[in-house]
């Protein structure tokens, strides 16, 4: 490519004797370089392009088409630069900016391809369980700082800037952040642990081990947020979230939740009539899920009854105490028309 750029000088040298007359053949010629291969690249490659099923590609050429048009350009006017005789102050200065502006140009160009590929591996959850849209918006960031930082780095170099001070500043400066903000640092590190094991999502409700039970309604860098059933928002933050105990009752595989009604009838009852009435019952609810279908258990002999346990499903948490308000209120009143007893506790004392 060198050898082949040299060449070229020469000829345009022997054209035109004059630098300046030279500098302007070479912006001419790289220009009208760059307008031939936008026009051949427009007409053909992107009518090819069209014309597939896969809708990236079309996305990806449009975000290289200006970088790779401009860059042209560029190294046309860097190569202009080199015939004028210029001082050598001005002649790095006018190098450097050219450097810097093809720098910035291709940063922001694969910032946007690689923003485009993580949203395309999004796409497939069952190959990238953690590039989900939930967490997009974190690898985003991400993605952001380091291109920007890489970016930086060109540019110093581009300038002939010495970074290995500038580096050691950093370390440094680093150094005494990471003590200063120690707590602020465990957040954000036990946010990415928790966006790449998943404990939980967005939405699920959970139940933390000091008794706190709420849905998730955001999963941020810094804390995850609940919500719980009194509307009342509880911020936590994610260095907890990562060594605590958890319990997600939307976890599982489904999202429906088990519930359990306790019932206590009298001694001498039908137990077989109490079992068909609570099933009964739970059968006419329309909340309460047929598959799987409610069961009822006896579970022990009590000191004044004998303890029975409706279990049913709701399609979701959430439901869990309305649906157990329903089944109470019906089960009282059915018991009360079939003349079944609930006991209440009972002693009785014997003087001597």
């Amino acid at each position: 490519m060198t050898f082949k750029t040299d060449k070229l000088v020469e000829t345009i040298a022997r054209i035109a004797p004059n630098t300046y007359l030279q500098a302007l053949l070479i912006i001419i010629l790289f220009y009208g370089v760059a307008k031939i291969l936008d026009l051949v690249v427009t007409r053909y490659i992107k009518r090819w392009i069209e014309k597939t099923a896969f809708a990236m590609d079309d996305k990806v050429f449009d975000i290289f088409h200006r970088p790779v048009f401009v860059s042209i350009i560029l190294f046309g006017l860097s190569l202009a630069t080199e015939r004028l005789e210029l001082t050598p102050t001005i002649h790095s200065l006018t190098l450097s900016g050219l450097k810097t502006v093809a720098i910035f140009l291709w940063a922001g160009a694969g910032l946007k391809f690689m923003k485009l590929l993580l949203e395309y591996l999004s796409h497939d959850n069952n190959r990238f369980k953690m590039v989900q849209d939930r967490t997009l918006p974190l690898f985003n960031n991400l993605l952001m700082i380091l291109v920007m930082a890489l970016s930086i780095y060109f540019v110093f170099l581009a300038w002939n800037i010495d970074v290995t001070a500038w580096m050691a500043s950093a370390g440094i400066l680093g150094l005494a952040i990471s003590f200063a903000a120690k707590d602020t640092l465990a957040n954000l590190f036990s946010g990415v642990f928790i966006v790449a094991d998943a404990p939980y999502k967005m939405g699920d409700f959970i139940v933390l081990d000091s008794g706190e039970r709420g849905e998730v309604t955001n999963i941020g860098i810094r804390s995850t947020r609940l919500l719980t059933r009194d509307d009342v928002e509880i911020t936590v933050p994610n260095s907890i979230m990562g060594n605590t105990k958890i319990t997600n009752e939307a976890g599982g595989p489904h999202e429906k939740y088990r519930i359990r009604v306790q019932i206590g009838v009298a001694y001498g009852s039908d137990i077989d009539k109490v079992h068909a009435v609570l099933l009964d019952v739970a059968n006419t609810i329309p909340e309460v899920c047929t598959i799987p279908e409610p069961r009822v258990r006896f579970r022990t002999f009590g000191n004044s009854s004998l303890d029975h346990e409706l279990l049913c499903w709701v399609e979701k948490p959430v439901m869990r105490g309305r649906v157990i308000h329903i089944l109470n209120t019906a089960i009282y009143k059915r018991f009360i028309k079939e003349g079944i007893e609930i006991p209440f506790p009972q002693q009785d004392i014997h003087i001597k």
